[in-house]
């Protein structure tokens, strides 16, 4: 039976309800409040309906953190589409892949990319409509247009149920060809709550959130908790992160909690203008999308105090499978122990954690295997990929692709991802642990270790590592320091030192890059 629930895009008519006059949306010298963002939202929903697309529809997205982009998800969500964003540094190619894998029924993107879009009309037979941010070509809506000829209309929510499409979210595809993953009304309205719990408690309509990561990922989810409250978003201004203007919004708006990944926190908390700003007001720094080393994290807290908060999960899952909150980052909580060191927390409220070897079964406290979920936040499966949906649900779990271990308290430990492992003389190497030994060498800012092969071992690690600014690494003197700390298989058999560690469209490290980089060097074979 299929179960009747709210239309995610009610969130923004209540919170326009209830506080019309608050600022919802804030870039530069542009103040939307709520009752002005839901009347352009409605406005571009009720536009969206008079091109023929239908209940179910995709819509794919490509755009900087802009205000129409801001607004696209939700007069999607209310029209009863499926918002399907694309992270806007991609290239045409791979926007119109994107596209033509969920046959995408209409485009929006932002004018700088003109040659996205001509590249997604040939890959998409079946566009209705094509809209553009900033100065539609020939065959082309402007958006602002089509919300000014709607404004000032009303627009009724598409009745929705549980498993209505809501948003394809595409992995970022690090180990192959992006898959669309399956997210609902009903399980994001689960979601919203368990991240007003388990993340931001106590976030009201007096607090603001300031935007700097893509809205196309896991920041637009972040920003569903915060229009559901009435809550001021601060956006940043769009194209590359600046963290001298970060510093500068959170003082200027009392910015109380932000997402962030891993690479976007640690440029924050070592930017001089973190000592140099009142960033009192701040309570919640989330960190998802990597591991954090701890030594970071350990930087992070005597910058900006005990107000930062990980979670471990995925799009699939919409981040929803681990918490670290923030009295498990203080330096006397770990020093006591230690139950956050290398730990990415424990199993968020409704969802349930198991360490499964290859055949299904539950390992043992302590034993790596297949980091695997159950739970309301987890997706509907993949687009059109029913063999890569079986294979993630097998056992009756959500396979998350990454291995590690769980304590006797339930806290998780990553140790890689599964396709990150490699097979040294006969042993596992969990690349994970070499690196944290690594930056616990001192003046190294990024190390990535990537398996490769090796005639004698069949596999042997590469470690690439990017010193601090003005440091100089002394490999014989990390080698004597990884002797204290690692056994000596574990040891990458090549060191290689360069500015930065390669990161995905998404900030990540990536090792997929790494490797091709590698190959292309002529570095990945011995």
């Amino acid at each position: 039976m299929s179960i009747p629930v709210m239309n995610l895009g009610h969130l923004l008519t209540q919170s326009a309800k209830l506080h019309p006059n608050r600022p919802a949306l804030t870039q530069g010298g542009l103040v939307y409040t709520y009752k002005d963002l839901n009347q352009r939202v409605d406005a571009m929903a009720a536009a969206l309906k008079s091109m023929g697309l239908e209940k179910g529809d995709r819509v794919l997205v490509q755009s900087r953190n802009v205000p129409q982009m801001f607004e696209s998800m939700w007069a999607i969500f209310k029209a009863g589409l499926g918002w399907a964003p694309v992270n806007f540094r991609m290239a045409p190619g791979e926007v119109a892949y994107q596209g033509s894998d969920c046959d995408a029924a209409a485009f929006i993107y932002e004018k700088p990319f003109a040659a996205h879009a001509d590249a997604v009309r040939e890959a998409c037979p079946n566009l209705k409509a094509i809209v553009c941010i900033g100065g539609a070509r020939e065959n082309e809506h402007s958006y602002d247009e089509l919300v000014a000829q709607k404004l000032g209309g009303t627009f009724q929510e598409e009745a929705v149920s549980y498993d209505d499409l809501l948003w394809l979210f595409y992995t970022s595809g690090t180990t192959g060809r992006p898959k669309g993953g399956i997210l609902t009304h009903g399980q994001i309205a689960f979601v919203v709550n368990n991240h007003l719990a388990d993340l931001v408690p106590g976030t009201t309509f007096e607090d603001a959130s300031l935007i700097i990561a893509p809205l196309s990922h896991a920041s637009g989810l972040h920003a569903f908790t915060q229009i559901a409250v009435g809550a001021n978003n601060v956006m940043a201004n769009p194209g590359s992160f600046d963290p001298v203007e970060a510093w500068a919004l959170i003082e200027k708006y009392r910015v109380s909690n932000m997402f962030t990944v891993p690479t976007l926190l640690k440029r924050l908390v070592e930017c001089p203008a973190v000592d140099e700003v009142d960033h009192s007001s701040l309570k919640h720094i989330i960190y998802a999308g990597a591991p954090m080393y701890r030594t970071d994290q350990e930087y992070a807290l005597t910058k900006i105090g005990p107000v930062i908060v990980q979670y471990f999960g995925q799009g699939e899952v919409t981040g929803n499978i681990t918490v670290l909150p923030a009295h498990m980052h203080t330096a006397d909580y770990l020093e006591a122990d230690e139950s956050g060191v290398g730990s990415c927390g424990f199993a968020r409220t409704g969802m349930q954690l198991a360490i499964l070897d290859d055949q299904g079964q539950e390992l043992k406290t302590g034993e790596i295997g297949n980091i695997c979920v159950k739970g309301p936040a987890v997706c509907g499966g993949y687009y059109n990929r029913p063999e890569a949906t079986e294979k993630a649900l097998r056992f009756g779990w959500w396979d998350t692709g990454d291995v590690g271990r769980l304590d006797e308290r339930g806290l998780l430990y990553i140790t890689g991802r599964a396709s990150d492992m490699y097979i040294s003389g006969g042993s596992n190497v969990y690349p994970r642990e070499i690196e944290e030994a690594i930056l616990s060498f001192g003046s190294i800012t990024e190390a990535a270790v990537v398996g490769v092969p090796d005639p004698q071992w069949g596999e042997s690690g590469i470690a690439v590592i990017a010193p601090m600014d003005g440091a100089e690494i002394d490999i014989e003197a990390l080698k004597q320091h990884l002797s204290k700390e690692l056994a000596k298989y574990k040891w990458p058999k090549r060191f290689l030192i360069w500015d930065e560690v390669p990161k995905s469209a998404y900030g990540k490290m990536s090792k997929k890059l790494l490797k091709e980089i590698l190959e292309e060097k002529g570095l990945f074979h011995p």
